[in-house]
């Protein structure tokens, strides 16, 4: 029982992103907070799975948020696919911005390229 607690996401963390959603007086049982914790962490291999296959079969060997994106619309989950486009962009924009703002104190204001990650597609190819 032990060994399977540890491949499941913190009950904790499940609780607390559960919590969020309800009122403030309301509970949430020990039983639904496992469940949504056995769901949640089942979710997540599925997706993951369906990545690592597209990476194995492009002989990556790393599943990167566009491989995320693409799982979750490959397996019809197309508005969670959405989701993760508005999100990696943002995060790629933000960590742009941290490197160019750490190049610039380090290196001077003369070398500001930085390469444009942005380009997120999450619709799968012909070839897939």
């Amino acid at each position: 029982m032990e060994e399977e607690q540890d491949k499941l996401l913190p009950i904790a963390n499940v609780g607390r992103i559960m919590k969020q959603i309800l009122t403030p007086n309301a509970k949430i049982s020990k039983e639904a907070k496992q469940t949504m914790q056995e769901c949640a962490t089942e979710f997540i291999s599925f997706v993951t799975g369906e990545a690592s296959d597209k990476c194995q079969k492009e002989n990556r060997k790393t599943v990167n948020g566009d491989d995320i994106c693409w799982a979750l619309s490959t397996l019809g989950f197309d508005d969670y696919a959405e989701a993760i486009v508005r999100y990696l962009h943002k995060y790629r924009e933000v960590e742009r911005e941290r490197s160019a703002n750490q190049h610039r104190s380090s290196a001077g204001p003369e070398q500001d390229n930085i390469e444009d990650s942005s380009h997120v597609s999450c619709q799968p190819t012909a070839a897939d």
